[in-house]
């Protein structure tokens, strides 16, 4: 427990004051996943019950939700970069930048570009060669209309000078099924959820999405390595309503730090897919504006809206 003397701004009490809660997607995804572990953490750190109140639907009654809330503390948000990207797509009540406090970039999680194993190409290089000598004859699977798979494969087109054709599915399941039996030639998404059929050889990984290489898939090369600046990943982040003090936000950054960065909680997490970030909330605040911008691009110029 913390001292209302330590909180200064908030020296009226202590905090928490009363049970937080972790407001998030619907259960069972890896939203749900990352918001468990920090609460689980938090609720022995703050010695307070840290609950998750899933919410399923459209991420602007999320974000709604927690906009609204007392700027205290007790009321956060964990969500994935649809927060920030929505807004560009659609009309929505809140504005990311505004509304929030940023306290985290809790974790990230690299996504993997794959082909059919019968297209002749085993490098990006040699990718983007095939792309621009065959335009509009490449199709790729893309799930919801603004999801980060139809984001992630929109960027590198408008990075590299290509043109792929979408063809969207509802769900991994039904988009694998079509990637392994060659009704579409490529897709980016999760890399933990695609090494299977990688390592079985019914997709081929040309590369990761990460910025640098990921240590969660050695040997594979990055798509920045052939197109300079080229970065997509899942990425969970930690948010407070707007006015929350920032000796709250200091404090809940720091716990929650700690609790991602234990041996036994960076295990589960990489096993997952996850590499831990625990940013401090000036690095989260940078790569939502930069995430804005560089998507913001690609959405006006594709004429992406959010289905």
């Amino acid at each position: 427990m913390v001292s209302a003397v330590a909180l200064g701004s908030v020296s009226a009490q202590t905090f928490p004051a009363k049970p937080v809660r972790i407001v998030t997607a619907q259960a069972g995804g890896g939203t749900d996943f990352v918001s468990r572990i920090i609460a689980q953490g938090l609720t022995e750190t703050l010695k307070q019950p840290v609950v998750v109140d899933n919410r399923g639907g459209n991420v602007s009654i999320v974000a709604d939700l927690v906009a609204k809330a007392a700027p205290d503390g007790h009321t956060l948000l964990v969500y994935a970069a649809t927060f920030w990207v929505l807004p560009l797509m659609q009309a929505v009540s809140y504005d990311p930048m505004r509304d929030f406090a940023p306290i985290t970039l809790a974790t990230s999680a690299p996504n993997m570009l794959v082909v059919h194993p019968s297209l002749p190409v085993k490098t990006v290089r040699e990718f983007v060669v095939l792309a621009k000598a065959r335009p509009g004859t490449l199709n790729y699977g893309g799930s919801t209309a603004g999801s980060s798979t139809h984001l992630a494969v929109e960027l590198l087109k408008s990075m590299a000078g290509i043109d792929l054709v979408r063809v969207p599915y509802k769900g991994q399941g039904p988009m694998f099924t079509a990637l392994m039996s060659g009704e579409i030639q490529l897709t980016i998404t999760s890399g933990a959820a695609l090494l299977p059929h990688v390592k079985a050889g019914r997709m081929r990984a040309l590369a990761v999405t990460s910025a640098k290489p990921s240590n969660m898939f050695p040997g594979i090369p990055t798509i920045a390595a052939t197109v300079p600046g080229y970065e997509s990943e899942t990425v969970f982040a930690v948010l407070a309503p707007a006015a929350t003090p920032a000796t709250v936000i200091k404090l809940l950054q720091r716990n929650i730090a700690d609790i991602l960065n234990r041996p036994d909680v960076k295990e589960k997490l990489f096993a997952a897919g996850n590499e831990v970030v625990a940013s401090t909330p000036e690095y989260l605040a940078s790569t939502m504006k930069a995430d804005m911008v560089r998507l913001g691009k690609v959405i006006r110029a594709a004429g992406i809206r959010a289905e």
